[in-house]
């Protein structure tokens, strides 16, 4: 558990609301026991005790049950009464929340037992504190999304975790589900980055949903989530492309089959085009291609068509209409891959985000990061960036 949790707080989870029963007691007794017969009482124990005003967000709701067992208990939050998951333990004597809790939120806990012929209800309600430091979070891929088999996830976070600690506690909270579970794992891009990718590709078909418990997440001193996030994603079909710059030729396959070959150029001497496996990022109709972007402002600035980009450092396969006759031929891109218009068009239509795209025949290699690139680590190296160092393997979507 992380240091720096304060006093206030943990003394605020410390008390339990213990409710006995015997003989006829209705159990409202506030912990006293009574009534006779005391050998067949049951006592049902709730943490955070009722009336807390800084329950930390981290710390599991418990029940248990002494002298018998529990038969129901119902954590629920907000004004509308939401049910937040739980589990009991095998012996029925004891439950817990499943993950953590939101901050500055109010719960409630209905707890019912049963032990000498007699149940009993007990109920806590109390608030989490207010964090200090909010964790905010975004998604990719988007919900809804159908995107390529090479697409990682990424959850993007508001501030920097920087302890192995919180890092590894956010990954814990990431529960991935799949229509066709297969081994996957985390790697931290940054501090403020977190990306999931299966082993081998996507299989074509799956039903991928993702949910980050980040709601209560304790990631840092005094800095916890203020809610989850949920994206649920299909992979569309199997779409790889190779592209050769020695012979200036793009292969374009789906499910292993040849659809089309595009003549391209690519990056000229001093403007060398990336070798590595990169993926489709994002795609534009439109874009005015200016190299002040790229540190050489004046050489150029020309409007674009039908551009898929492939990393962060403005490499795209588009429209180039002006390189027609080098293409297939010679290469004289500024590092981009030209193709006429119509084949431009066509592979725009054809691509989703997370498609793959090979290059080869370059002397300049992709570096990781430059855009999202699970595919440039091999797969140790990809297990040895994540704070746990361990596969994920996807649970049942459900």
């Amino acid at each position: 558990m992380l240091k720096g949790r304060t006093g206030t707080a943990s003394a605020a989870i410390a008390g339990a609301v213990i409710i006995a029963v015997a003989g006829c007691s209705s159990g409202g007794d506030g912990g006293k026991g009574g009534g006779a017969g005391g050998g067949d009482a049951v006592k049902l124990t709730i943490t955070p005790a009722t009336g807390t005003k800084q329950a930390a967000p981290d710390t599991p709701v418990t029940v248990t049950a002494d002298n018998g067992r529990l038969t129901g208990v119902t954590l629920t939050y907000g004004t509308k009464n939401a049910k937040a998951e739980g589990g009991f333990a095998a012996d029925g004597k004891s439950w817990k929340s499943s993950w953590t809790l939101r901050p500055s939120t109010t719960y409630t806990v209905t707890a019912k037992g049963s032990g000498g012929g007699k149940e009993v209800t007990a109920t806590s309600t109390f608030t989490t504190l207010t964090p200090a430091k909010k964790l905010e979070s975004g998604m990719s891929p988007l919900d809804g999304e159908t995107v390529g088999v090479g697409m990682p996830v990424q959850l993007l976070l508001s501030r920097p975790v920087t302890t192995k600690a919180g890092k590894a506690a956010v990954e814990k909270a990431l529960e991935v589900r799949m229509s066709k579970p297969v081994e996957g794992a985390w790697y931290w891009i940054s501090d403020k980055e977190v990306d999931f990718r299966p082993r081998e590709y996507w299989p074509s078909g799956q039903k991928v949903k993702v949910i980050a418990h980040l709601a209560g997440l304790r990631a840092g001193d005094g800095m916890y989530g203020t809610k989850d996030r949920t994206t649920s994603f299909t992979v569309g079909p199997r779409h790889i492309t190779t592209i050769d710059a020695r012979k200036h030729r793009a292969t374009v396959t789906d499910g292993g089959r040849t659809v089309r070959t595009l003549k391209v150029s690519l990056g000229k001497p001093g403007h060398d085009s990336y070798s590595g496996t990169m993926i489709a990022q994002e795609k534009a109709a439109h874009i005015i291609m200016d190299s002040a972007t790229t540190g050489d402002p004046g050489e150029y600035r020309i409007p674009t068509k039908w551009n898929v980009r492939l990393t962060y450092s403005g490499t795209f396969v588009h429209s180039a209409p002006w390189s027609t006759d080098a293409q297939g031929n010679d290469n004289v891109s500024h590092g981009c891959v030209n193709a006429s218009p119509s084949d431009a068009k066509w592979f725009y239509d054809f691509t989703n985000r997370g498609d793959i795209v090979e290059v080869t025949g370059t002397s300049r290699k992709l570096r990781f990061g430059n855009g999202p690139t699970p595919w440039a680590k091999s797969w140790d190296g990809w297990l040895a960036g994540g704070a746990t160092g361990k596969p994920v393997t996807g649970l049942p979507l459900k």
